[in-house]
């Protein structure tokens, strides 16, 4: 099945690194945009606060997108979560001070971020005791799982409400709410909704091993990425009420 491995965003920038390309620049930009909370955690469990750790995450991503980062990365070593934990801690360890004092938009490459939400999200992080290593990893893997049902609430327009009453259903945990109560709720029979639901699920880890590949340089390391995924984010799901 490797044949089919879509050309993915990490793996266009890891083919072309040194290149001045828009194309690689965009898939670049892109992953940026769509990773930056778990760096932006990272950053704040090592210490910082809210401003500094905005203005370090938006500095990092300038200096990434600013110079080319790339030319060591074998390719066949390329995991984004991994270059992009590995590259902050460097830049960090060399340009905190300068980092500190940035000021967002003064001249440098700005990198669109949804920064408005930012310090609640982390607020509401669970108060544990994991390592800033762990903390991204966590987040990182829930950014995951969040963009692809996301997707798939895109993908399920033509029934949102349905999609509302059944997505909890699809993360593999015990449902809260039996299929005969959800059937009830949106005139279904039982059947129907199971149906629904296998649908719903199957789509959904379609979409899932999307977004994971589109991190991977190679097909090879989607089933392994995908079971480190499941391993930092269930420890943290089972200790939920």
């Amino acid at each position: 099945m490797a044949a089919r491995f879509p050309t993915t965003q990490w793996s266009v920038v890891l083919k072309a690194r040194g290149s001045d390309s828009v194309e690689v620049r965009d898939a670049l930009e892109s992953l940026c945009a769509a990773y930056w909370y778990p760096l932006y955690a990272y950053t704040r469990s090592r210490g910082h606060d809210p401003e500094a750790a905005r203005d370090l995450t938006q500095g990092f991503f300038a200096h990434l997108l600013e110079r080319d980062f790339l030319q060591p990365v074998a390719p066949e070593k390329g995991r984004f979560r991994a270059f992009l934990l590995a590259s902050l801690k460097n830049y960090l360890a060399h340009e905190q001070e300068r980092a500190q004092a940035l000021k967002r938009g003064g001249g440098a490459v700005t990198l669109s971020m949804d920064e408005g939400d930012a310090e609640g999200r982390f607020v509401r992080e669970p108060a544990d005791r994991l390592t800033p290593e762990q903390i991204f990893e966590r987040r990182w893997g829930l950014t995951i799982m969040e963009r692809a049902m996301e997707r798939l609430k895109v993908a399920s327009a033509s029934r949102p409400v349905q999609f509302t009453r059944l997505k909890g259903y699809l993360t593999g945990d015990e449902p809260s709410v039996a299929y005969k109560d959800a059937a009830a709720d949106l005139g279904l029979t039982e059947g129907a909704v199971k149906t629904a639901v296998h649908r719903l699920r199957k789509e959904y880890g379609r979409i899932l091993r999307e977004e994971v590949a589109a991190t991977l340089a190679s097909p090879e390391d989607l089933d392994d990425e995908l079971r480190h995924l499941l391993s930092v984010i269930r420890p943290w799901k089972e200790a939920q009420p």
